[in-house]
């Protein structure tokens, strides 16, 4: 809090919101101003050193204010999952209830869009306190709370079922402790760096990696909201060529979306020549997508090396591992059977019948420690694969859940990540999530490589492919494929694709899917920041098979 209050007082840096219909550039000075104005309101609503505050609002220039008001006020800031337009409105606020009891708010901050579903969370018995009703006011001899290093500054929640909640509570001295191992990695530099962004803000990578950092730090933001992405992925491009951009972030789907559709795009359309950092995080990354966008992007002058493969998650505030700066992406050929078999990396030409292809995705960042261990907690050694446990001062305490606090760490500090994967070189790869793992015959398949072998099918969804493990009651193993494809509702094309994506995954995957369901657009169930849920369609298959 102090270097944020300290940046508010020195920065000439801002944010810049409203692209593109109405730009408007705040620099963290007048958004601080904006942010003490709305903590004196909050004090007079009555809210205490300590408190949990929810926050459900879109737009980043009432956000960033409001997270500054809820600190100032010594409470944590809580950002709630976001109803859509195919949103069940009675359930999401039954969920939404369920959130609140178990953080402990009592207060909803509202702003836009979501003004309209007012009376909808009233009527659940949740106060509100509209975020407009608080902006305008002015609060120059406010006192900011003391906060310690232990105190809550957020309560993320986690990207699961919103019916079985989860949230990470990240102290302030978490958020510290990350933001310097981050800034050190990155190489970030206040004075010349330009952040762009469309994150959306109630996700780890949105909200503590493209709001709180340049925040504190002093960066200059451009910050648009997922909706401008979603609704013409070439903002984001136009945004990085006209604010001259230097750092930017996405998971691996938007890169391979951009890459598509930058490959339709004449030259020259667009000056990237000033990006030095295009992040890649948040879900597993495809070698071949990135190919794909790298080259596309290259016309436009963007730099291979600019590709920056990382690792990270909530738990860990943010950052855990970065790639050395300007290296590009780096990938490790190793041989499928013995990852499979013997859980071993052993390396492969990339040409190599069968050969697994992983991201290096960097060492560990500083003031952060990696170990991979056994199924005993054994310390495994370089290229033996097992779980990823971490340690340091990013790490949260623990969970918050319906139950109670969990605590996330073990007596000695380390966090059990759920993630297998491997060392080499001192730098970290990951291979997919334990609970995913499909084990046919004694072979370990990570799902990740069966969806990517479905997604080469034409008429397939990128991004939208999905492989779990069915239940086999005593009989040999089996798993399933689903993919989204716009022809799901032609008898024909859907045999076709089906036909396909069993010939592709076998081929490459050496294990033939049990089932291949080809779905229509926006069937796989995601979390509210867009990740597969594998779980719930793996018991979806379930009810639908009794």
């Amino acid at each position: 809090m102090d270097r944020l209050l300290a940046t508010a007082r020195t920065s000439n840096k801002g944010m810049t919101t409203g692209e593109p219909a109405e730009p408007v550039r705040r620099t963290w000075d007048e958004v601080h101003g904006r942010a003490r104005g709305m903590a004196a309101g909050l004090r007079a609503a009555g809210v205490k050193p300590g408190e949990a505050v929810a926050l459900l609002a879109g737009e980043p220039e009432t956000i960033a204010p409001a997270v500054q008001a809820v600190w100032l006020c010594g409470g944590s800031i809580t950002m709630l999952h976001q109803p859509t337009a195919r949103t069940d409105l009675a359930t999401w606020a039954e969920d939404t209830v369920r959130v609140l009891g178990m953080i402990g708010a009592d207060r909803v901050l509202l702003g836009p869009p979501f003004d309209p579903i007012a009376d909808v969370l009233r009527e659940h018995g949740v106060a509100i306190t509209e975020l407009a009703a608080l902006l305008g006011g002015d609060a120059p001899d406010l006192e900011p709370v003391p906060l310690a290093e232990a105190d809550t500054a957020l309560l993320q929640l986690t990207s699961g079922s919103t019916a079985d909640p989860k949230a990470v509570r990240i102290t302030h001295g978490n958020l510290w402790a990350n933001a310097q191992a981050m800034a050190t990695a990155a190489g970030l530099n206040p004075e010349d760096d330009v952040m762009v962004s469309w994150l959306p803000l109630f996700h780890d990578m949105g909200m503590v990696g493209f709001l709180i950092l340049p925040m504190i730090l002093g960066i200059e933001l451009v910050k648009v909201t997922p909706v401008e992405f979603l609704s013409g992925p070439l903002i984001w491009p136009d945004l990085i060529a006209r604010h001259r951009g230097t750092i930017t972030a996405a998971p691996n789907f938007a890169y391979a979306m951009l890459g598509r559709r930058l490959a339709r795009v004449e030259d020259g359309a667009y000056d990237l020549s000033t990006m030095r950092l295009a992040l890649n995080g948040a879900e597993p990354i495809d070698p071949a997508a990135i190919e794909t966008f790298t080259e596309a992007t290259a016309r436009f002058g963007m730099a291979r090396g600019a590709m920056f493969c990382a690792y990270g998650m909530a738990e860990a505030t943010l950052g855990i591992a970065f790639a050395p700066l300007g290296r590009g992406m780096v990938v490790d050929h190793i041989d499928a059977d013995d990852l499979e078999l013997h859980r071993h990396a052993t390396p492969t030409a990339a040409g190599d019948p069968g050969a697994r292809a992983f991201p290096l995705l960097g060492p560990p960042l500083p003031g952060m420690e990696i170990a991979v261990t056994g199924e005993n907690g054994e310390p495994l050694a370089e290229r033996e694969v097992g779980l990823l446990q971490l340690r340091g001062d990013s790490i949260s305490p623990g969970y918050l859940t319906m139950d109670g606090p969990v605590a996330t760490q073990d007596a000695d500090g380390w966090l059990d990540t759920g993630d297998e994967g491997y060392l080499v070189d001192g730098e970290v790869v990951v291979c997919g999530r334990r609970k995913d793992v499909i084990i046919m015959g004694g072979r370990n398949i990570y799902p990740t490589d069966v969806e990517r072998a479905a997604a080469e099918v034409e008429g397939v969804r990128a991004g939208n492919t999905a492989a779990v493990r069915l239940d086999t009651y005593g009989r040999r193993d089996r798993f399933a494929v689903a993919v989204e494809s716009r022809e799901a509702g032609n008898p024909e094309d859907a045999e076709r694709i089906r036909d396909e994506v069993t010939s592709r995954v076998t081929a490459q995957v050496g294990a033939r899917p049990y089932e291949v369901h080809v779905l229509p657009p926006g069937s796989l169930p995601k979390t509210p920041s867009g990740k597969l849920r594998r779980a719930a369609l793996q018991e979806r298959l379930r009810q639908a098979a009794t």
